[in-house]
């Protein structure tokens, strides 16, 4: 049976591209037969991706079958997968977040979870000597997953490491970075086909802190103002959002890549409260801006409380 390797629900450029690196490792190296999905729709960079490298877009799958094997990356959180997961055959879990728990497997398996910005560097380093068999769409495919985690190097979660392993697949594909990022970064920043709706899920994950449920969304962009001047029908969206999802809040952090800074969408006192207490910000209006804060995974989520 094929194994199916996907990343987690909202698939940004990580999740997107991980799986398609990963499958072909499998196939081509280890002679597995293995086959790259996604659990909904991809980002605007990582269709710009898809393009850029002539990859072809994985199938969307909404579940996984009894016993279907499978490898996860870039997530280990079962929320973030499909409902089924735990009835599925997961044989190996590679991942760059904190472990959350929840998942069951049939078996011992292999998991990979390495303290570094993306789930692509970790790849490369698995792959090892065979380094040399990945064929440019591949490489590709890895050097935008890092740039996109790593806001071009940005972001706080960036490691020596992801650094160095984005400079050698630039290099390997005489790819300046710098131009490279610019044109990923506006192809993430053009999202005026999004609907509010489209654009509260795009890129978020669901947290708890302290009984409260919040979809926490990051919309990474170097034109800020394209999203900021719908900040009424945002906010006016956001409670639609929380009750069809079933959290209690929408939390969404506008990051201006270029300025180093996050804009945090104030709908609420609850949402004043968290800006308040998560980042000791002083609020006065719908909008508070948060300097330096670049990352979900390192600055947001672990600072909340409400």
């Amino acid at each position: 049976m094929t194994t199916l390797v996907f990343g987690h629900k909202s698939p940004d450029t990580d999740s997107t591209g991980s799986p398609i690196l990963w499958a072909w490792y499998l196939n081509d190296i280890k002679g597995v037969d293995a086959k790259p999905v996604l659990l909904g729709e991809p980002n605007t960079e990582a269709d710009f991706m898809l393009t850029r490298w002539a990859l072809d877009k994985p199938e969307i799958i909404a579940d996984v079958a009894d016993g279907q094997p499978c490898v996860v990356v870039d997530t280990n959180n079962p929320a973030e997968l499909p409902a089924n997961i735990n009835n599925a055959d997961v044989r190996e879990i590679i991942d760059h977040h904190k472990l959350v728990g929840g998942l069951e497997t049939a078996g011992p398996i292999d998991i990979t979870i390495r303290p570094l910005a993306c789930t692509a560097t970790i790849m490369v380093d698995k792959i090892g000597s065979d380094y040399s068999k990945m064929p440019d769409d591949i490489k590709g495919a890895a050097l935008t997953c890092i740039l996109s985690d790593t806001l071009e190097f940005r972001s706080p979660t960036t490691t020596d490491h992801d650094r160095a392993v984005a400079e050698k697949l630039a290099a390997d594909l005489e790819v300046s970075i710098p131009d490279y990022a610019a044109e990923m970064f506006a192809a993430k920043s053009d999202v005026s086909a999004f609907s509010d709706a489209e654009l509260l899920r795009m890129d978020s994950k669901e947290y708890e802190v302290s009984g409260t449920k919040f979809r926490v969304s990051v919309l990474e962009t170097t034109a800020p103002g394209m999203i900021l001047d719908r900040k009424d029908s945002l906010i006016a969206s956001m409670q639609t959002v929380a009750a069809e999802d079933g959290v209690d809040q929408v939390l969404l952090f506008v990051v201006d890549i270029l300025n180093e800074e996050a804009t945090l969408l104030v709908p609420n006192d609850l949402v004043k409260t968290v800006a308040e207490k998560s980042f000791d910000a002083d609020v006065q209006g719908d909008t508070v801006v948060l300097p330096g804060i670049m990352s979900r995974k390192k600055q947001i989520i672990p600072n909340l409380a409400v």
